[in-house]
C-alpha cells in the first residue's frame, strides 16, 4: 500500500534522504526511528506528496505521488510534525472544515467528526480555539483531522508527543484497533512504543535505512547481560557515526 523506491531528497549539498527504499503492506504498523535529523520527517513529507524528492518514487496503493497526487493523497490521512491547524478555528470547525475538504458532507459529515471526536477525546474542548489548548489537546486535534476520511494508509510523525500516559495510551490503542484495515507508518523517539504497536521497525541514519526488521528482531540485537533496554541499547549501537559509516 506504500511503496517508496530509491528515494532521496537534497538541499544544494546537504543529502537528507539518500536512496531509500521500503514497502508497507495493509496490517503493517511501521515504526520509522532515528535521531534528530536523520531524515525521518523528510522522508515522511516526501511520501505524502509534501515535499518533492530530488529523485525516486512514492506509490499509495498503487498511485504515483507525482503523477497523480490527488487521487494519491485521498488514500492518505497525514499527522506532520506539531499537528499544525488553523488556531482561531475551534477543533469542531477545523474538522468541519477538513470534511468538506476530504468530500464529506450533510449527515454523514456531522456523524463522521462526532464519531471522531469521541475517538480521541475531543468532545469536551470542541467549542475551544485550538490556539489556547494545550499541546496534547492540539495533537489530538490533529490526529482526528488524520482519521476523519477513514484512509487506508496513515502516515503519523510523533503521534503521542505532549500526551500524559493515559492519552498516550488511549492513543496505541486507536492505532492497534485500525491497523488490520490500514498502512501505518509513525516516527517515535519513545522505544516503548515501538514495542506496544508496531510490527515492524525502520531505523534511519543520516539519510539511510540501517535497520529494517520485527521489533523482536531489534530486541535480539543486543548483547547479553546488558543492564540497560535491550531496544536502547540496540537504537544507539545503529545511529552512531560508526555504525552510521558501516
Amino acid at each position: 500500500m506504500i511503496e517508496i523506491k530509491n528515494l532521496s531528497k537534497r538541499f544544494g549539498s546537504f543529502v537528507a534522504v539518500d536512496d531509500v527504499s521500503f514497502q508497507v503492506g495493509r496490517g503493517e504498523v511501521l515504526g520509522f526511528l532515528g535521531p534528530n535529523g536523520a531524515g525521518k520527517s523528510t522522508t515522511m513529507k516526501m511520501a505524502t506528496g509534501f515535499l518533492a524528492p530530488s529523485s525516486g518514487e512514492v506509490r499509495i496503493c498503487g498511485l504515483d505521488m507525482l503523477g497523480d497526487p490527488m487521487r494519491a493523497k485521498e488514500k492518505i490521512g497525514y499527522v506532520p510534525e506539531g499537528a499544525p491547524a488553523y488556531p482561531d478555528m475551534t477543533p469542531q470547525e477545523f474538522l468541519e472544515f477538513v470534511g468538506s475538504v476530504r468530500g464529506l458532507a450533510g449527515d454523514a459529515k456531522r456523524a463522521r467528526v462526532e464519531e471522531v471526536m469521541k475517538l480521541v477525546h475531543l468532545e469536551s474542548h470542541r467549542h475551544r480555539p485550538i490556539e489556547k489548548l494545550s499541546k496534547g489537546f492540539k495533537r489530538r486535534v490533529g490526529l482526528a483531522q488524520a482519521i476523519l476520511h477513514d484512509p487506508e494508509v496513515l502516515i503519523m510523525d510523533e503521534p503521542t508527543d505532549g500526551l500524559d500516559p493515559n492519552q498516550k495510551h488511549e492513543v496505541r490503542k486507536l492505532i492497534k484497533s485500525m491497523a488490520p484495515n490500514k498502512a501505518i507508518v509513525l516516527s517515535t523517539h519513545i522505544l516503548e512504543e515501538v514495542k506496544a504497536v508496531c510490527t515492524r521497525v525502520i531505523i534511519v541514519n543520516r539519510g539511510k535505512i540501517v535497520f529494517d526488521g520485527t521489533p523482536a528482531d531489534f530486541e535480539a540485537r543486543a548483547p547479553r547481560g546488558t543492564s540497560e533496554p535491550a531496544m536502547d541499547v540496540v537504537f544507539r549501537s545503529l545511529t552512531t557515526s560508526d555504525a552510521a559509516k558501516a
